[in-house]
């Protein structure tokens, strides 16, 4: 799938996508996966990031307050529009460009840091991005990104539940599968079912590697793996979000950093 074929789907979803997870319909991100990724960066205040496939600019706007000078950049229109009318709304500084995350518009050495919040799995040539982006990295910067976990949310994946309605395991299958494109069709669970009604599912690409693809591209980039993590719910978080519980059993997400060497 090439990345005009990308851009077009993730078009498609952009306005609801925006509307339900503003709507604090996103479980997974507000509940686990955001606060997991910002208690794993470092400081960031006073330096200049990117964040890359930053969608309607929630997480964005969650960098800037920690005191970052923030760019980022997606490949859906719509999404930049709602990024941009929030910002018009409640200025943060950002500056939202619409563009590819394989070709990154930016000088070499622009930015003390770059993130991707689960956007780096949908991207096509995810060896090109990682180039782009230590490219765009100072020397010493780092990149922060969060994926799907490679080994526990392959192609196939489902939730084994007990009578009670609580997950006791998770099967996984297909993981060898590098699917490139493969278009996935989901809402987010929590939606409510009369919200549902009329409203086409979202229709997302993704391109599945394996842990050892990931490694390979990673060390082939020159890039030093400086912290990995596999975020789960505490006890307290399931109970009061039972959508994230899973997490508990095995990981859904894989949080990386990498860190540009300085010669």
């Amino acid at each position: 799938m090439q990345p005009a074929e990308v851009g077009a789907c993730w078009e498609a979803n952009a306005e609801n996508w925006t509307r339900f997870s503003r709507a604090g319909y996103d479980i997974y991100r507000d509940a686990l996966n955001t606060p997991a990724f910002l208690d794993m960066l470092p400081p960031i205040s006073g330096l200049r990031g990117l964040d890359l496939g930053c969608g309607e600019g929630t997480n964005t706007r969650r960098l800037a307050d920690l005191g970052a000078r923030m760019s980022a950049i997606d490949i859906a229109p719509t999404f930049i529009r709602h990024a941009r009318e929030q910002e018009a709304n409640d200025p943060r500084g950002i500056d939202y460009l619409l563009g590819d995350g394989g070709d990154l518009p930016f000088d070499d050495g622009e930015f003390d840091f770059v993130t991707a919040f689960m956007s780096l799995m949908d991207m096509p040539d995810q060896d090109r991005v990682l180039k782009g982006v230590r490219r765009v990295l100072r020397e010493g910067g780092f990149f922060q990104f969060s994926i799907l976990h490679p080994c526990f949310v392959p192609p196939h994946r489902k939730t084994i539940r007990d009578e009670k309605g609580d997950c006791r395991a998770v099967e996984v299958a297909n993981y060898f599968d590098e699917t490139d494109g493969r278009v996935e069709t989901w809402l987010f669970s929590s939606i409510p079912a009369d919200e549902r009604e009329n409203v086409a599912p979202f229709r997302v690409p993704r391109f599945h590697r394996t842990l050892s693809t990931w490694m390979s591209m990673i060390i082939g980039t020159d890039f030093q793996i400086e912290e990995l993590r596999e975020p789960m719910a505490s006890p307290e978080t399931a109970r009061r979000h039972p959508a994230v519980a899973d997490t508990r059993v095995v990981p859904m997400f894989l949080h990386v950093r990498l860190r540009r060497p300085v010669p």
